[in-house]
């Protein structure tokens, strides 16, 4: 009858959930412990599935984490720890070693949790804790700041690798990215009193460039501020004291600061205080001027070209030969336009320009679309554009080299070159150009052979060939640079090499294309940088003609 009773009593507590009889009857230290877990909402039966009646068989199957958590366990078994464990180290770090008993899991996004992160690793890695606890982070931390970063934040929490592996959070291309989680965060810059640009400065300097460009030895966020025992500035021992200043960027830049203070670092180019900075942002100021004025003047000028032929050529159903031109001064026989020397010139220069265009906006905008053909080919050990951009540029200043000794050298081109030479009568053609294609007057200036037009292109070239080799020289050799000059320099450098690259891709492609490719008078093509002649109907002054002489009156004779 007893045997009975029990049973009958026993069938009801099958259906019952975790806490309560029977499972409590006989684990009342689990049932108990479970109560204040993050498991408290579960049945004993939703990781004991093997258990169907009661009392359960002995010796069945334990469940496992990965049967609910299968993305964390994934991440672990990734992990240094999961492949330590894999390897047969079965003193690595398991679910239970970080979380506790099954029974016991406490919530993760408690402070409490959070708070007790640190010892929890430092109970593997002493010397890390020992180095986070006197950081500004681990003071942070110790006086209730809910925000700091605690090692879950930048290592991850399951899916924790090497620093030398491509995809972990603290390899030096993902530093930027795990610091700016809090640098780069807006309300948490208001909370703490943090400046809110360092993310955005960094990108924006010559390290932040160059680690973009696939540098992976270029100096990152750990690499001047440390790894676990980050300091404020304020503080004699850090790293980035003004002081240890020459001894930290010396680690890359043997000499830096010794005979200059290196000054502010996360500073936007054209902040800060002090001459140089000022001069950037005066420098910046009128490169924004300059930039959309001369650039407007320009299309102005060729799109009021383009509408007179337009209308002349096509609309009024004219043959372009009844334009309002003066008479045509036919090329002489054999290359009148350009010499066999100076089309190979053009075309050396033609390549190294457009690739230092494509590999220039592709090193400072390495997500925009002109940059994904180069970075298919690109690794953090072969830095593609780079590479491409410093041949391109020694290609450059080479025919620029080439230039200039050919004028000393040959007399035929030094003839060539005086050509180009500006004179008064310029601006007037270039007055007269502009009032014509804006309608202003009726008939269009009388050029000469090489005009307003050609000249413009040429000295803007010069300026723009010394101003770009110049600042980047100095970009190239920022060692040598901040050695002998403050950091300042760099950043003028940077900001002039950056906007006069704009000036001149957008001069080429407004100015320079039109004339040798837009303009109906050589559309498609003028191929004088091929063949030496042009197809164009020069708008040439012609020669003035000779004074008419009075003839000669024999004298009377005398009769």
């Amino acid at each position: 009858m007893l045997f009975l009773a029990l049973t009958v009593s026993a069938r009801p507590v099958l259906s019952q959930t975790a806490g309560q009889l029977p499972c409590a009857s006989c684990h009342a230290d689990k049932a108990q412990a479970l109560k204040g877990s993050a498991h408290a909402a579960l049945s004993c039966t939703t990781c004991h599935v093997g258990i169907k009646s009661f009392p359960h068989p002995r010796r069945v199957p334990l469940p496992t984490c990965a049967e609910c958590h299968a993305k964390q366990n994934a991440e672990w078994a990734q992990s240094v720890h999961g492949k330590a464990w894999a390897s047969g180290n079965k003193t690595a770090p398991t679910c239970q070693t970080c979380h506790g008993d099954a029974h016991s899991v406490a919530h993760t996004h408690t402070w409490a949790f959070k708070k007790s992160i640190p010892a929890l690793c430092g109970s593997c890695h002493s010397q890390v804790l020992k180095h986070y606890t006197e950081s500004i982070h681990g003071q942070g931390l110790a006086r209730g700041a809910v925000g700091v970063p605690v090692c879950a934040t930048c290592h991850h929490a399951h899916l924790i690798l090497a620093p030398g592996n491509p995809n972990s959070s603290v390899y030096p291309t993902h530093i930027p990215e795990t610091c700016g989680q809090c640098h780069g965060n807006v309300r948490l810059a208001r909370e703490y009193g943090m400046p809110s640009n360092r993310l955005l400065t960094y990108d924006a300097s010559f390290h932040g460039m160059m680690l973009r460009e696939g540098r992976i030895t270029v100096a990152n966020c750990a690499s001047c501020h440390g790894i676990h025992l980050i300091l404020p500035s304020s503080d004699p021992r850090s790293s980035i004291n003004p002081k240890n200043l020459p001894k930290t960027c010396g680690k890359c830049h043997p000499g830096a600061g010794t005979t200059f203070a290196i000054g502010p670092v996360h500073v936007l180019p054209g902040t800060g205080t002090g001459m140089i900075p000022r001069i950037t942002s005066w420098v910046r100021v009128f490169y924004l001027i300059i930039i959309p004025l001369t650039i407007g003047l320009m299309f102005v000028h060729n799109f009021g070209d383009w509408l007179r032929k337009l209308r002349a050529m096509r609309l009024a159903q004219v043959s372009s030969r009844s334009l309002p031109v003066s008479p045509q001064l036919e090329p002489e026989a054999g290359e009148a336009r350009m010499f066999g020397f100076e089309r190979a010139q053009h075309f050396l220069l033609l390549a190294s320009f457009l690739v230092l265009v494509w590999t220039g906006f592709a090193l400072k905008y390495p997500l925009g679309w002109w940059a994904r053909p180069l970075l298919i080919w690109e690794s953090p050990r072969f830095p593609l554009r780079g590479i491409l951009h410093r041949i391109a540029a020694v290609v450059f200043m080479a025919v620029a080299a080439m230039h200039v000794i050919s004028l000393f050298q040959s007399k035929r081109l030094r003839n060539h070159w005086r050509q180009l030479w500006p004179t008064a009568s310029d601006l007037r053609q270039a007055l007269h150009a502009m009032a014509y294609n804006l309608g202003l007057r009726d008939q269009p200036p009388a050029l000469t052979e090489y005009s307003y037009i050609e000249k413009v292109e040429y000295w803007a070239l010069v300026w723009g060939a010394a101003i770009m080799t110049l600042t980047g020289l100095m970009l190239w050799a920022h060692n040598f640079i901040l050695r002998w000059l403050p950091k300042a320099i760099i950043d003028l450098a940077s900001t002039i090499h950056f906007y006069e690259a704009i000036l001149a891709a957008l001069a080429i492609l407004v100015w320079h294309f039109y004339s040798v490719i837009f303009d109906p008078d050589v559309y498609p093509m003028d191929a004088a940088w091929l063949t030496g002649r042009s197809p164009r109907r020069q708008n040439v002054k012609p020669p003035e003609p000779p004074a008419p002489t009075k003839p000669e009156i024999p004298p009377r004779k005398k009769v």
